[in-house]
């Protein structure tokens, strides 16, 4: 199987609707199916390129602020 025939494959996999994209439809489901495949295969190759989804390595030190007690 050559790399664009698996590809095919993906898109024809991807592109039956879920109940969520089935309840608005989609005027091309293929194009679609490209589309998100290929959004995926880059996220998944640059952590970093999806916006909003960096984890933080931080401590509990580093995320509040601490409350001296009373006296």
């Amino acid at each position: 199987m050559s790399h664009h025939e698996s590809d095919q494959d993906r898109i024809e996999s991807r592109a039956h609707l879920l109940p969520e994209e089935a309840a608005v439809g989609s005027d091309d489901p293929q194009a679609q199916a490209d589309a998100i495949l290929a959004e995926s295969d880059v996220r998944e190759a640059d952590q970093n390129a999806a916006p909003d989804t960096v984890l933080e390595h931080r401590t509990s030190d580093e995320t509040v602020t601490a409350i001296e007690p009373p006296d």
